[in-house]
């Protein structure tokens, strides 16, 4: 998930969120805490959700200079695919209160313990096949085309629910959020400052609307 600050748009105005965290010390004390409270929480959850699954969460910085805001999930295969959260000092800089750090943090976790880099990856597979097997047929088994057909299937299977994956995050990010004691609504003013995706086909993001929405009813329901 990438976040990047940018010019809200209007029809997303929901609160306007005070920047609480003005300085560098303030955002990293504010990042500190919140990695004390959501790690355990994650941990615990991901363990309660699934079976056989390494909930062992690390999270990290990536301190260069020079880059957009952002953070992700990715996974290290040399640790028995520990799941790792990477935030980048941009987007640490970028929050404007513990609410907004601790939802994206529970956006990340979120992803890991719903394994969608693993269901990413099999979509992947699928659609490479698929598209292979389709470029053989239509070009009498040439190897280029198969190979050309194989490529394009694989970004077209990793992009096919991309922006499920994102709104299933989005929703088990708020529970995580608020079960941690934090506000995911408030939490969810990010989305006013990120560029909107719109709903193109393909995309791997979601509408900024549709997500702001889904914290909404996902928050008013707990």
């Amino acid at each position: 998930m990438i976040i990047s600050s940018a010019p809200p748009t209007p029809e997303l105005q929901v609160v306007d969120t005070p920047d609480e965290l003005r300085t560098q010390r303030q955002a990293e004390r504010a990042f500190a805490e919140v990695v004390k409270v959501m790690e355990p929480l994650a941990e615990r959850e991901c363990r309660n959700r699934t079976r056989g699954m390494n909930c062992d969460f690390r999270i990290l910085v990536d301190t260069r200079r020079g880059q957009p805001p952002n953070a992700f999930q990715t996974l290290d295969k040399e640790a028995k695919n520990q799941p790792v959260i990477v935030f980048n000092s941009a987007l640490i800089a970028d929050a404007r209160n513990v609410d907004e750090l601790a939802f994206v943090m529970g956006h990340e976790a979120a992803h890991h313990i719903q394994g969608h880099i693993q269901r990413q990856r099999l979509n992947a597979q699928v659609g490479a096949e698929l598209f292979s097997e389709i470029a053989a047929t239509l070009s009498g088994g040439n190897s280029e085309a198969v190979e050309i057909g194989g490529r394009i299937g694989q970004s077209v299977g990793a992009r096919s629910f991309s922006k499920e994956f994102e709104l299933e995050a989005d929703e088990l990010g708020t529970i995580l959020t608020a079960r941690a004691g934090y506000d995911p609504v408030v939490g969810a003013q990010f989305f006013n400052r990120i560029p909107d995706p719109g709903n193109r086909f393909l995309g791997t993001h979601p509408p900024n609307a549709q997500r702001i929405a889904l914290v909404r009813r996902t928050a008013a329901g707990l």
